[in-house]
């Protein structure tokens, strides 16, 4: 029988070589290299190349190639097809081999001397040593390697192997490594030692120990580390195999073998097991289960992490504390704020101070030195129990054994229910189907529920008064712990926990599926990875192989299965767990429909919203006025007690009608709030609300509903309104009189219809359809307002309708008429303000108008009915003719209008103008009318004057005739005596009129003297020295 002297997996970052694809296991027994398939144990190479005893192997870091070395003093390199590609020779057996983990370089041990080797390399390189070669380990950077020889020293090389570090030991040092996954914590690699003295140690790369030797009590033989470095196995030469973590700390022993273990392989995959190789030549291979370690109370979850931590997580806050214990962790407890470990040799006790329940500070309170065995372990408040079997041991936190009960079969699960301190009650599932409950101040265990089945889960309502027990067979059953009756029972359940909030919610898994049930209501399912190991709220807390994961779940649908049954009060607890903003509303709302008045007042105080909260105050005083219900104070409305009692009370179909008429209005569905208006027969509410959402049609409708159950006597008229409070008094009046008179004895209120329409002919006026507006204002008589905005949209031929309904006789008429003509005016339309204007009989700004639109012959016809105006007409009539150059009808028309100022200013402008264009005839005329009309106002000076001037202009226009004139037809001896008379006028006027011109008639003077031979007057003419006078 051969041994096997040493076995070795592929790194698990190898990949591409079809023996890697099968977990390949190389190991060396006798003169043979053998290839296992370590998941199967089937044999897939048989290697011969050594002539002696094999007595190591190792993989490369690619996993591609692998060497053996044995005391045939060679060294093989395979290929991951079992093909041996090169090899090379020691001078003495090879002991050891150990590849780079970085590069290609081969390490290999003898008696005498060490080889390194790299594929780049042409001849291998030795270098001496003192002492037999035993074992090799590189540093995960592949810089130094740490030798193990017999003699007891430790040589730690660069890669060079040139030795930096020396370690002195007594004994062989037959096993070590290095940490593959330095902590964060370590500033430098770690080595882990195992020397024949029966000791494991640890040193630093600068060969400094690490902590205190640990004694074995066996020569260890193999060390192998995890992938991870959390953890080591330990071969020794006495057969067992022990884990120890990588600070040292002894886990246990995992495997015991009848001959010595030489070597040990850990898999590098994430399966975790290990290989052992025997001197017997044994290849047995192992797999590591770790359990999961906890301990659940509420929303504190303790667990342990590498073996020797506890870590306390707040599930709510997700906030976490670690507890290093130093030691192999076998049991936790949590309770309220006490925590309980269990180590091998002792019991240690944590304890957070005050009653906060976010603090998560945990602080040791007590170390009992006890060694104890159990399953089971559960922490109260003073003590905590141990489970063992059959047995039940209570320990107070001191370590005093107080009590013990023996049950009649096996405990499967134990759960403490709380209590008062130091009289806790538990509940333990036995495997025999039974479910028991033990008060720890009493020897006595109660038998609640006996089934046939064993308890594999149990766990109890936070009321107390349900139990849920799942048992092997996977069913979960429910029972009433007061009748001990089963309730319902639910199958492919494999854990369930009850809501710590609400009692009637209960979460349980199985089938990767997680169901919700709520009170009696079918269960609603999800999908779920995991065991529910808690509940509370809206979170599940559920375990995952070795994680705890918060599922946060939604409460809706057992809020709604709650609402559908109308138990609102249960629907308020749900909510409560964790829902919506929406699914609070719709709680809210369903509530005050169905006049659960509490909790609908909660529910809207929880969203505050502030509108239903006020709609609910007002429903409320509106119901105790309808019922006759005395409130002394209206605050007693929000008392929950008065609030209770009112929802207990019960109400007419007619008050519920209008309590969910008033919901559905605030939510938005009008029709159906109508409707149920309607029933309550409250029709001008629903008239009301159409009014202020402006649809008129429905809103109408409703109105005339209300009318006709006011005739029907279905319900009492509508209480009129004191003018005073009217909004609009004016119209109110308008309405009521019908003919605008104020002071008239109070009328009837208009109807609902009319009242409705003036509303929405004043919405119209707001949102600025004005023409709608002034029709709706005009069916309903409202003249003054109507014509008020035809006015301003200009809106005539309604206008004028309203003006020919008008009555002259009213004074609101005959202002209506008369704003109604403006606006004509303003608009241009003469015919319509003709029109109102002599409805109004209004003859002046008739008169005006007809004026101003040079309408003469109805004006003159107005002013043979009415004289006094005449002034009016023929005033602008003469400036007309004027400005249209009939300056004769002008004169007639200013003199007609009695203003001779200005037809005697006309005829000045006339003469003038006759005069610049040099009409001296014309001018002669205009200054004789001139002065006729001076003479008929009794004005001598001035009609003499006129006179005067008119006679100049005759006689200068012979004067102009006889110079410019073609032909001259004037007798000689007139043109003489029209120069000399001219010449008389202008010594008595001292200033010719305009366009006179002395020079012209100096010159006719002198050629009429030359040609009557009169040549001494020529002369002196011609030198203006003569003085004119008749010859």
């Amino acid at each position: 029988m051969f041994c096997v002297f040493s076995v070795d997996f592929p790194p698990s970052s190898s990949t591409g070589c079809r023996l890697c694809q099968v977990n390949p296991l190389v190991v060396a027994v006798g003169n043979r290299v053998l290839v296992y398939d370590a998941n199967d144990g089937d044999l897939v190479h048989s290697l011969k190349g050594h002539r002696d005893t094999v007595y190591c192997v190792t993989y490369s870091k690619q996993g591609k190639r692998f060497a053996s070395g044995g005391a045939d003093q060679q060294v093989i390199i395979w290929t991951s097809k079992g093909e041996g590609i090169l090899k090379y020779s020691h001078s003495d057996s090879i002991q050891f081999l150990a590849y780079n983990p970085v590069t290609q370089q081969l390490a290999s041990g003898t008696h005498n001397d060490i080889g390194l080797w790299s594929p780049e390399q042409k001849s291998v390189q030795k270098h001496k040593v003192s002492a037999r070669v035993l074992c090799m380990s590189w540093t995960t950077d592949g810089l130094h390697l740490a030798l193990g020889l017999f003699n007891g020293h430790i040589s730690i090389r660069d890669k060079f192997c040139a030795e930096k570090t020396r370690i002195v030991r007594s004994e062989p040092v037959w096993c070590l490594a290095w940490n593959p996954s330095p902590s964060k914590s370590e500033s430098t690699e770690v080595l882990t030692v195992g020397c024949w003295d029966q000791t494991l140690a640890f040193y630093k790369l600068s060969g400094q120990e690490l902590g205190p030797e640990h004694k074995l009590g066996y020569d260890p033989c193999s060390i192998s580390f995890f992938p991870s470095g959390e953890y080591f196995t330990l071969g020794g030469f006495d057969g067992r195999v022990q884990l120890w973590t990588r600070d040292g700390i002894l886990l246990g022993d995992i495997a015991q073998m009848d001959c010595p273990v030489w070597s040990l392989a850990v898999r590098p995959t994430e399966q975790q097991g290990f290989v052992i190789g025997t001197e017997n030549g044994d290849v047995a291979a192992h797999h590591i289960t770790f359990s999961t370690v906890h301990g659940l109370y509420k929303d504190r979850y303790a667990y342990r992490d590498n073996m020797t931590d506890v870590v306390l997580h707040h599930l709510a806050s997700d906030a976490k504390v670690r507890i290093r214990c130093k030691d192999h962790v076998k049991k936790i407890a949590v309770y309220r704020n006490r925590l309980v470990v269990q180590l091998p040799q002792k019991v240690l006790v944590y304890e957070v101070p005050g009653d906060d329940p976010l603090d998560m500070r945990y602080q040791p309170v007590d170390k009992i030195r006890l060694s104890l065995d159990c399953s089971l372990l559960v922490a109260t408040a003073q003590h905590f129990i141990l489970c063992h079997e059959k047995r039940l041991q209570l320990y107070s936190i001191n370590g005093v054994l107080e009590r013990e009960w023996h049950l009649d079969s096996l405990i499967r699960y134990i759960k403490v229910i709380g209590g008062v301190p130091g009289k806790e009650g538990l509940l333990a599932g036995l495997k025999n189907g039974h479910v028991v409950k033990i008060f720890i101040d009493n020897a006595f265990p109660i038998t609640l529920v006996k089934q046939s089945s064993p308890v594999r889960c149990l766990d109890v309502s936070c009321d107390r008064r349900k139990l849920a027990v799942v048992n092997e067979s996977a069913t979960l059953m429910v029972y009433d712990l007061e009748t001990q009756q089963l309730l319902y029972q639910e199958a492919g359940a494999n854990s369930v926990a009850w809501n710590q909030e609400f009692a009637d919610m209960v979460a349980y898994s199985g089938n990767n599926l997680l169901c919700i049930k709520t009170g009696s209501f079918p269960s609603h399912p999800q999908k779920l990875h995991g065991f529910v190991v808690g509940f509370k709220g809206s979170k599940i807390f559920c375990l995952n192989f070795s994680s705890m994961e918060t599922i946060e779940i939604p409460q809706g649908p057992s809020l709604y299965r709650y609402m559908s049954v109308r138990n609102f009060s249960a629907a308020y607890n749900v909510a409560c767990l964790g829902v919506t903003d929406d699914d609070w509303r719709q709680l809210a709302l369903h509530a005050l429909k169905e006049m659960v008045f509490d909790v609908a007042r909660r529910a809207f105080i929880r969203i505050r919203d502030i509108r239903y909260i006020d709609l609910l105050h007002r429903l409320l005083l509106q119901l105790t006025s309808r019922n006759g219900i005395a409130v002394p104070d209206t605050n007693l409305l929000f008392l929950p007690t008065y609030l209770e009692d009112l929802a207990k009370r019960q109400w007419s179909d007619e008050d519920r009608a209008l309590v969910a008429a008033h919901a559905l209005a605030y939510e938005g569905r009008f029709n159906e709030a109508a409707v149920l208006f309607g029933r309550a027969k409250q029709y001008g509410l629903a008239t009301e609300m159409f009014t202020d959402l402006r649809r008129w049609d429905d809103a109408k409708k409703w109105a005339e509903l209300q009318e006709k159950a006011v005739q029907n006597g279905e319900i009492e008229a509508p209480k009129a309104k004191e003018p005073g409070a009217s909004e609009n008094q004016e119209d109110n009046a308008n309405l009521a009189t019908g003919d605008g008179k104020q002071g008239a004895a109070p009328q009837p209120a208009p109807s609902t219809t009319v009242g409705l329409m003036m509303k929405q002919a004043q919405s119209s006026e707001e949102d600025g359809d004005l023409r709608a507006a002034a029709d709706t204002y005009l069916r309903v008589g409202q003249r003054e307002r109507a014509a008020g905005i035809y006015m301003r949209i200009g809106a005539l031929e309604p206008l004028i309708d309203i003006v020919r309904a008008c009555d002259k006789n009213s004074e609101r008429d005959e202002e209506i008429m008369l704003e109604a003509a403006s606006c004509f005016i303003k608009h241009d339309n003469y015919t319509f303000a003709k029109e109102a204007l002599t409805r109004a009989e209004e003859y002046e700004s008739l008169v005006r108008l007809h004026v101003n639109e040079h309408r003469w012959e109805e004006a003159f016809q107005l002013a043979r009915s009415h004289p006094e105006l005449a002034e009016d007409i023929f005033l602008p009539w003469g400036n007309w003719l004027m400005s249209n150059d009939r300056y004769e009808e002008a004169y007639e028309a200013f003199e007609k209008a009695g203003r001779s100022d200005l037809s005697s200013e006309m005829l000045r402008q006339l003469i003038d103008l006759s005069a610049e264009q040099k009409l001296f005839k014309q001018a002669a005329i205009y200054a004789w009318k001139k002065a006729r009309s001076a003479a008929v106002r009794g004005d001598v000076d001035g009609s003499i004057q006129s006179k005067v001037q008119s006679d100049v202009y005759l006689a200068y226009s012979d004067v102009v005739c006889h110079i410019e004139g073609p032909l001259v037809l004037t007798p000689l001896e007139q043109t003489l005596h029209a120069c000399v008379f001219i010449t008389n006028m202008a010594s008595q006027l001292g200033e010719l009129p305009l366009g006179v011109k002395r020079s012209n008639v100096l010159f006719v003077l002198a050629e009429t003297a030359i040609k009557l031979q009169c040549f001494k007057l020529a002369r002196g003419l011609t030198h203006s020295r003569v003085p004119l006078s008749p010859s």
